[in-house]
């Protein structure tokens, strides 16, 4: 079982503490996949679990067995690069051929893995090409490839797809979900896109400033974020914020009036733990899609700016009377128009609420139970 568990890990640069004590497990077959903005540690953490980075302190465990202090070569991982670090001088089965023949495996081994691993990747037909005479998408094949062939415990990949085009970016998202599943192996992949977040991950995790804000599945992370940073960092378009303020509370919910729809109160279910006080200030969180058509409760006037038109979905960039930025899914074929005021309905069940350190007050309204989001 190749479980990797990190219990309080840190690492420092000098006086700068990068990673400030992270315990997580990613259990065996699982793809967690380490997400946040830039500089958050994400890549330092990936590098140390492959042991490209010292760890400063704390403990690094894969398999049950302590690989804190042991080196990269003997840790049983194989990680892919975002630039794909192809010798050019060698074809395609030399490049993925390398590490086993270094280590001097029986020939008619490397053939076996290497034929293997062309056979999951499609590209049995390059092995006699060069990097030169491949596209970027077949020089990634390649490089993931390379790891492969090593046949190794658990597979890193740091950013892999971000030197590729759109199209190619949304391919290769679907080729490396179909090589978790067949290969079945522990999987962690760093990146900064939420949207291969979403898409690609069994488990997420949030990292800020070298902290984990969050750990959960993609939807439990979309639909109860624990506070307002992974609310707006996990979701695309971003969730809108709206400033509000309570008004009153009964047991296990929150009365809440949002300033730019002062005559209408909101009804928002609170965690368990959470209390509010009348003329606390608060913010409320509602995603583009979760706004209403039509005027069926609590409305903002919205004057739209942008509407991006994607074919199926439209978006619509507006502000409120107060000037709130809202960001406001809308129908492809009869989007509103740049220079409309439209109405924009809020329904209670769908709204987060947070507090003014940005800790989630509510409850998973509306889309998922809390016992849910907490897997």
């Amino acid at each position: 079982m190749a479980d990797v568990v990190l219990k309080n890990v840190r690492k420092s640069f000098g006086v700068v503490d990068v990673i400030k004590g992270v315990d997580l497990e990613a259990k065996h077959g699982e793809f967690v996949v380490f997400v946040g903005p830039s500089g958050c540690g994400k890549s330092t953490l990936l590098r140390m679990i492959c042991g490209l980075e010292k760890i400063t302190s704390g403990q690094l465990l894969i398999g049950d067995e302590d690989m804190s202090d042991v080196e990269a070569s003997d840790r049983g991982t194989a990680m892919v690069f975002q630039s794909y670090a192809l010798y050019p001088h060698m074809t395609v089965a030399e490049n993925m051929s390398f590490a086993l023949r270094m280590a001097k495996t029986a020939r008619d081994e490397i053939d076996r893995r290497v034929k293997r691993a062309a056979e999951i990747l499609q590209i049995t037909h390059l092995l006699d090409r060069k990097p030169r005479d491949m596209s970027g998408g077949q020089r990634q094949r390649v490089a993931i490839g390379r790891a492969i062939v090593r046949e190794p415990k658990v597979f890193l990949f740091d950013e892999p797809l971000s030197n590729l085009d759109a199209e190619l970016r949304v391919q290769m998202r679907v080729e490396l979900s179909k090589l978790h599943l067949e290969i079945g192996a522990t999987m962690i992949y760093v990146t900064h896109d939420q949207v291969e977040a979403m898409t690609m991950a069994d488990k997420i995790v949030v990292l800020r400033d070298g902290l984990i804000e969050q750990i959960g599945s993609p939807l439990a992370l979309y639909t109860a974020p624990v506070n307002r940073f992974v609310a707006g960092f996990i979701g695309s378009p971003r969730m809108n914020f709206l400033k509000a303020q309570i008004v009153g509370s009964a047991e296990g919910e929150a009365h809440v009036t949002v300033f730019d729809a002062p005559d209408h109160t909101l009804r928002i279910p609170l965690r368990e733990a959470a209390s509010v006080t009348p003329g606390q200030d608060v913010t409320i969180g509602i995603r583009p899609e979760h706004f209403l058509g039509t005027p069926e409760g609590p409305g903002l006037e919205v004057r739209i700016d942008v509407v991006e038109n994607l074919g199926g979905i439209a978006f619509a960039y507006g502000k409120t009377n107060a000037g709130q930025d809202v960001i406001i899914k809308a129908e492809s074929e009869t989007p509103p128009q740049s220079g409309m005021t439209v109405t924009a309905s809020i329904k209670d069940a769908y709204c987060h609420l947070f507090d003014g350190n940005g800790i989630a007050l509510s409850a998973a309204g509306g889309v998922v139970r809390m016992q849910d989001a907490a897997a």
